[in-house]
């Protein structure tokens, strides 16, 4: 099998089982998060039944009730009757992929101990596997969406390596500022009610430069129609984005280094590597006689090798 088909495969296997992790941690933040948030619901519930029997409301207790449900709030947990749960297959899963992007928007966070510890493991594995990944695949992507479009730009339009390299950083900042930024907030406030273009730029741009500060998360609002594929397809932006990104900078980090920038700051330079690479020595058959190889694999006579004690001293 060719190296460049076996390299596709095993990028694929690895993407595969990125996605294998993926699922696998949402099962368990749902099979952990799922009855501490029942239980959170149900004193919620009591809690309300109580005050609103009250007979009459003082300070205190309209004090005491607030701090139960803004503290359930901060869980992501509503007092409202029809408030979504925060875990079911969906929502663990973009909670999972938040976790091992990094992005982490902090609107809901594990009520267990056990998913607390479980988060810690998951994502010390996890983070380091996402950016294997996002490396492995930027690495693929570098050549037809870096080198070679630098390359033909020398080639066509006979352009000096520096001027060709600002000219592909630019087109290359534009495509990714235009599909990763401009269009996704575009899409995000039509669906988003209450997302002005603004607010979803915002979080488009947050969201990739993994800030995720959490006031705006996409899929929040009561009765929205298609939640999990929403939910599913925000993840696979926020991974196709990273990814663009992480693209970008290495776009940038090649310009840096036809421009001089690393050399001067003594950084290591981007340097192009083929994905095929051929053995160091080649051999070419068509060039030896069978005469040839015969006196090339000829062990050498005794005698017409130099002794010590021919040397002249």
């Amino acid at each position: 099998m060719p190296t460049a088909f076996r390299s596709c495969y095993v990028l694929g296997g690895v993407i595969l089982a990125y996605f294998v992790y993926l699922l696998l941690g949402a099962l368990a933040f749902s099979a952990f998060e799922q009855p501490a948030e029942a239980a959170l619901k149900s004193d919620l519930s009591s809690l309300k039944a109580e005050f609103l029997n009250l007979s009459c409301i003082n300070a205190t207790a309209l004090e005491f009730f607030l701090e139960k449900v803004l503290r359930a709030n901060k869980y992501g947990v509503s007092v409202l009757e029809n408030a979504r749960t925060n875990w079911d297959w969906a929502s663990s899963l973009f909670f999972a992929n938040t976790i091992v992007t990094t992005v982490g928007y902090g609107y809901t966070t594990p009520l267990s101990d056990e998913g607390k510890a479980f988060s810690i493991v998951y994502a010390v594995i996890g983070v380091p596997f996402t950016m294997l990944v996002l490396t492995a695949c930027v690495q693929r992507l570098m050549h037809p969406l870096t080198y070679g479009p630098i390359s033909m730009c020398q080639r066509r339009a006979g352009l000096q390596p520096r001027t060709a390299s600002v000219v592909h950083f630019i087109v290359l900042l534009f495509l990714v500022v235009l599909g990763f930024f401009v269009l996704p907030a575009l899409a995000f406030s039509a669906i988003e009610e209450t997302w002005s273009f603004l607010d979803a730029f915002y979080f488009c741009f947050l969201s990739l430069c993994t800030i995720g500060l959490g006031d705006f998360v996409p899929a929040e609002k009561p009765g929205q129609r298609l939640r999990a594929l929403y939910k599913i397809s925000v993840m696979v932006y926020l991974f196709v984005g990273l990814m663009a990104m992480f693209l970008v900078l290495r776009a940038f980090h090649k310009l840096a280094d036809v421009h001089g920038w690393t050399a001067f700051l003594q950084l290591p330079s981007c340097e192009e590597e083929d994905e095929d690479k051929g053995p160091i020595i080649e051999r070419e058959p068509d060039d030896l006689s069978p005469e040839a190889e015969k006196a090339s694999i000829k062990p050498l006579d005794p005698s017409s090798q130099v002794s010590y004690n021919s040397i002249n001293r």
